[in-house]
């Protein structure tokens, strides 16, 4: 799970909500507009879905590293 984290942050570990990757996958998930995530908007969804969140990562973590 670390791992994923890790690296789906990368460039961005210290303002994640900065991350066009991550931006895009919360836009896509929740429907909120890319261009309107700043910190609060960040912490909030996360809060608000950290249920959710969870899964996925347990999710991710039960695929095999690539190689």
């Amino acid at each position: 799970m670390l791992h994923f984290l890790w690296s789906s942050s990368r460039g961005y570990r210290l303002r994640p909500w900065q991350s066009p990757y991550l931006r895009w996958r919360i836009e896509t998930y929740s429907g909120l507009p890319a261009d309107s995530i700043d910190a609060a908007a960040f912490f909030r969804f996360v809060w608000a879905e950290r249920q959710s969140l969870r899964k996925y990562l347990a999710w991710v973590h039960d695929f095999p590293a690539p190689q």
